[in-house]
């Protein structure tokens, strides 16, 4: 089968060659075929129709009724086909295809944003997928699963089927209400702060790993947490401290939101980092080319820190 569909192929572009050129001696010189081979073949195809193709029109030859079918016809297979080359040269290559990214909030408030506006630009062909998530847990599954190729997270999960690749650091910072005693501070603020204010938390159900963190953060300054409100989402998280229920922590790049009523002050000593994590056996060519591109942006949060 895959022989004869490429025999049709070929004698398809002969049919629409000798419609071009007007004559067997034109058509043969530009398929690089001697006459008697191009006239053999085009017998052949006519013994496939079961219809003469061309007839003599003075010195030249002009499609008969079935030719002009079958030219118009053969036309747009040969397009499609070339197309189709064309679309499997590009995926190869890593520049055409659909490719699904899952990212957390303080990716998209952060580097991330600029990363996504640059691939649109590099690569037009490629289909992005944007799939927001709470989760940390749930963006490196839907990873294992395949329903996302590539996510940029900041508490993949450990498994040995994924790989990860740091992509970006900053530091945690505490959002305050504004009116806080804590928050007119100019410097960093210690540890010790998470003891001096309520805090408000995602439910561990919802975020285990970020609920834990912030945890071990109280634990290792000694202090003992105190749960002001809890929240499932940076929106309510933020607008739960506007209200004075008490403070968050979270990855700094959510200073973009500037929220009202809410004033931010850096925690010191600590720091969170971003992750690019995909499945380790996935050869993606698109994925691999994805991947590249992220990562030169990867010095971008450090200039934002710098420049804020």
């Amino acid at each position: 089968m895959p022989g004869r569909y490429g025999m049709e192929l070929r004698l398809l572009t002969y049919v629409v060659t000798i419609a071009e050129e007007g004559s067997i001696s034109g058509a043969a010189r530009r398929l690089h075929l001697t006459q008697p081979t191009l006239s053999r073949q085009l017998r052949e195809l006519e013994r496939q129709v079961g219809a003469e193709l061309f007839a003599r029109n003075g010195r030249g030859l002009t499609p008969t009724p079935a030719g002009q079918v079958l030219v118009r016809r053969a036309r747009g297979v040969l397009a499609e086909a070339q197309a189709a080359l064309d679309d499997a040269r590009l995926a190869g290559q890593g520049l055409s295809g659909q490719l699904t990214i899952t990212f957390a909030g303080s990716g998209i408030n952060g580097p991330l944003g600029g990363a996504l506006g640059r691939l649109r630009r590099e690569l037009p062909r490629v289909d992005l997928r944007l799939v927001e998530s709470f989760n940390d847990s749930e963006m490196s599954s839907a990873v294992l699963s395949g329903t996302c190729d590539l996510a940029v997270q900041r508490l993949p999960i450990r498994d040995a089927r994924l790989a990860t690749q740091v992509w970006w650091r900053e530091p945690l910072t505490l959002f305050l209400p504004a009116g806080h005693p804590l928050a007119y501070g100019t410097e960093p603020a210690p540890l010790s702060a998470l003891g001096q204010i309520p805090l408000v938390l995602w439910p561990r159900d919802v975020s285990p790993r970020s609920y834990d963190e912030i945890i071990a953060l109280c634990h290792h300054a000694g202090v003992v947490p105190r749960v002001g409100a809890e929240g499932h989402s940076v929106q309510t998280l933020l607008a739960l401290v506007a209200a004075g229920f008490g403070a968050a922590v979270l990855a700094d790049s959510h200073r973009a939101l500037r929220r009202v009523g809410v004033t931010p002050r850096a925690l010191a000593g600590t720091s969170t980092v971003l992750h690019l994590v995909w499945r380790a056996d996935d050869t993606s060519p698109l994925l691999e080319r994805v991947r590249h591109v992220v990562a030169e942006l990867q010095h971008i949060g450090a200039a934002e820190q710098a420049h804020p």
